[in-house]
Parts: C-alpha cells; structure tokens; sequence
C-alpha cells in the first residue's frame, strides 16, 4: 500500500495559496482516480483507494501546516505503514515556479510542515515530490509570498506542476520511480544566474542532509 499525503493548510482562506499545493495534488489525484476525501481520521481527511492492485490511502492533514508531522505519525502507525510507502507532497520555495522534484531523501530545508513531520517520525527517508513556488524578492516577506494567492498567470503554471505531481505520483505506485524523476524532475529553461542560484540550493540542501544523518 501506499500512503499519500499532501502538505497545506485547512480553510477556505488558505485553498488556492502557495503554501497548499500538496492539498491541490491530492484534490488532484482524487479526482482522477475516483476517490472521496472525505473521512475525518487521525487528524487528517483521507480517501481510500487502488492504483492498479496496490491499495493507496490520500490524505490532507487538517492540523494546520506547522503540525502536520501529528497527523502523518499517527496514520503511519494505524496504517502500518513502512518509510518506503510513504510519499509526501509539498511546496518549496527553493525551486522557481514550474520545477518539480522527486526525492528519496532528504532534509527538511526550510518548510515547516516538513520539519514536523521528519521530527515526528523521527526518520527522513520516505518519499517526497516538491512543486516550486519560488522565492519572494525580500525574504521578510516569506510568510505573506506562501500565505496568498498568486496571480492568474502563476496560478496556471502552478496547477500544470501540480498535475504533473500528480503523474509522478501514481507511475511511483505503479513501480516507475526512476522513469518519473527522468520525465519531472527536468528543469525549465532559465537564465543562467537562476541555474547557478538552484544549483546552490540544492548543494546546501545535500550538504544539510547528509550533517542529519552524521549526527
């Protein structure tokens, strides 16, 4: 089985912020796999249902974004669910706006909802697909650039991420992982100070990992 679970805030203030593309994916994937998410447990609203013969679970943690690891631990232990059958989806500010990543691993960075739900599991080696927002122009206004709505034309390339999430999604339950990094992790062109500015990122990113696990 696989349990999917995307990040984001409850409420109809927060529904079409940046902070809640993983909730969009799983809105998503339940309407194309034919699955109610619905049922209020653990915490979280959740949906039952296959892919193929493989049973998945959907679900969107209503505990607000800063606690999600409450809601993830909780469905992990009635689920019995093992760290390989796990795939969160979130949103990160580091990739621009468009770029996808799909992880076997990995830190936290800077997302909150992330922090939690590593924190709560007390392991960081699940899967995990992030859809760039991208980066305000002054980082004293992160909370306002995740907390609204963008405009129509972001908005636009944001639902063709988070379809394309979705995608990934469902060729990793089918068995595809590395065919679903070939096709989605692909990033689009850029001027060349963006490139040298994600590639930096993503070394940090890496370097803050791998002091995780040394520790």
């Amino acid at each position: 089985m696989y349990l999917v679970v995307g990040l984001g805030n409850p409420g109809r203030e927060y529904e079409k912020t940046r902070h809640n593309m993983g909730f969009l994916t799983i809105d998503y994937l339940a309407y194309k796999l034919d699955i109610d998410v619905a049922r209020d447990f653990k915490k979280a609203l959740i949906g039952e249902g296959r892919i193929n013969d493989t049973k998945i679970v959907l679900a969107k943690p209503q505990t607000y974004m800063n606690l999600s690891g409450i809601s993830v631990s909780e469905l992990m232990n009635w689920y019995k669910c093992a760290p390989d059958e796990l795939i969160v989806i979130y949103d990160d500010i580091d990739l621009p706006v468009g770029n996808i990543r799909i992880r076997e691993r990995g830190s936290a960075g800077s997302h909150n909802g992330m922090r939690s739900v590593i924190y709560h599991l007390e392991i960081d080696d699940f899967l995990r697909v992030r859809i760039g927002i991208g980066k305000p122009e002054n980082d004293r206004d992160l909370v306002s650039h995740v907390l609204s709505v963008p405009d129509d034309e972001e908005f636009k390339l944001l639902i063709d991420s988070v379809k394309n999430a979705a995608d990934a999604v469902e060729l990793i339950i089918k068995g595809d992982i590395q065919k679903a990094q070939e096709l989605y992790n692909k990033k689009p062109k850029k001027q060349k100070t963006e490139a040298n500015e994600e590639n930096r990122e993503e070394k940090n990113e890496e370097q803050a990992s791998a002091a995780d696990t040394s520790q």
